[in-house]
């Protein structure tokens, strides 16, 4: 599985889902894709926060990741969102799949009493179920520790990176420390690239790259340059 991470080493886009009149845009949703492709932006995760992962319906979700896979198949690497109860969530991991992805991104368990064991055996069941896909998990919360990451990647080997998205760089350099040989990902865009670069991560996600691409693709030469 390592020798697909690098593709998660850069910009991680999260393309926006638009809608017309309470259905998705087709059009708009091809037409966003090519203007982050041609800036030279290859890795995109469709259903994403950006992406109105928790506003979709499930046929929503599915058509988003098989509009993303048909237009971009070939140009791209896919990071598929799923999430919800675990069924869910392995069904569409099984179905982006399917539809050529090569890793999923699980969103936080938005459970309010997420405890420690329930944390790991959820995600473990989940990538357990996809052996064939590598895994990013998604952490928004501090109560998400560097062991409870230590554990999820000796358990399921193919979790290969984590999305981190707390506005702490300093516990985010700790918490990296637990496994510092999968991929770290700025998971709070541009404004935190800088100082997640500075503790060990490798690639930002961005929803700038809808609107402005190349501002996106110049942030990430300056930082892999050390401008």
């Amino acid at each position: 599985m390592s020798s697909h991470t690098a593709a998660l080493e850069g910009i991680v886009a999260i393309p926006i889902t638009p809608f017309s009149e309470g259905r998705v845009d087709d059009d708009a949703y091809r037409i966003i894709l090519d203007r982050i492709l041609d800036a030279g932006v290859t890795t995109l995760t469709p259903n994403g926060n950006t992406g109105e992962f928790y506003a979709l319906t499930a046929e929503e979700r599915r058509a988003v990741m098989e509009a993303c896979a048909e237009h971009t198949r070939g140009r791209a690497t896919l990071v598929a969102g799923v999430g919800f109860d675990t069924a869910t969530a392995i069904a569409d991991a099984r179905h982006a799949a399917e539809h050529g992805a090569e890793f999923i991104m699980i969103h936080q368990p938005v459970h309010p009493y997420v405890s420690r064991e329930g944390w790991i055996q959820y995600h473990a069941a989940i990538a357990d179920a996809v052996p064939e896909l590598g895994v990013v998990l998604y952490v928004k919360t501090p109560r998400v520790d560097g062991s409870m990451i230590r554990e999820l990647v000796d358990r399921s080997p193919n979790v290969v990176g984590v999305k981190y998205a707390l506005p702490d760089p300093v516990l985010f350099a700790a918490v990296r420390e637990s496994a510092p040989e999968i991929v770290w990902i700025a998971g709070l865009a541009e404004p935190y690239a800088l100082s997640y670069f500075a503790h060990g991560a490798t690639g930002f996600t961005s929803g700038l790259v809808n609107v402005l691409p190349e501002l996106s693709v110049a942030l990430l030469t300056a930082l892999r340059t050390g401008d």
